[in-house]
């Protein structure tokens, strides 16, 4: 093999590893899209179950990230 095909063989491979880098960086950004939503629906969700259980209760109650559950105001 000379050093002309090496050159040429080195070239394809990093032309191939190039496509292949924009195409997982595309799919991380459709995955972090697809987060951000899902984040989104869990926020909603959490204020919902917070005013569900502060009209039940009577008492105000919040859900914190620090411990996960809900202490009273």
């Amino acid at each position: 093999m000379s050093v002309t095909d090496r050159i040429l063989t080195a070239l394809t491979t990093v032309i191939r590893m190039n496509d292949k880098v924009e195409e997982i960086a595309g799919l991380m950004k459709e995955q972090q899209r697809r987060l951000d939503d899902l984040n989104g629906r869990v926020i909603r969700l959490e204020t919902v179950l917070e005013l569900a259980l502060n009209r039940s209760s009577g008492a105000v109650t919040r859900l914190t990230d620090a411990d996960g559950g809900s202490s009273a105001l």
